[in-house]
């Protein structure tokens, strides 16, 4: 199994936002925004950053899949 950050690019889609205004709102690093795009592994505390900027729970911006 592997982590998908598709869920948050459509939440982003879907709140008309870029990955450079998640950035800035969440306090996060381009580098972070690049390992997310590429569904790398990110701390937790970016996880929770992207969750309270968006105000939204973790199921909301990432899923499990089948590798």
């Amino acid at each position: 199994m592997k982590i998908s950050y598709k869920r948050l690019w459509k939440l982003l889609i879907d709140r008309e936002m870029l990955k450079k205004d998640l950035a800035k709102k969440a306090d996060i690093s381009t580098t972070s925004i690049a390992k997310l795009g590429k569904n790398e592994n990110v701390n937790t505390n970016i996880l929770l950053k992207i969750c309270n900027a968006l105000e939204c729970d973790l199921q909301d911006i990432m899923e499990l899949t089948e590798d």
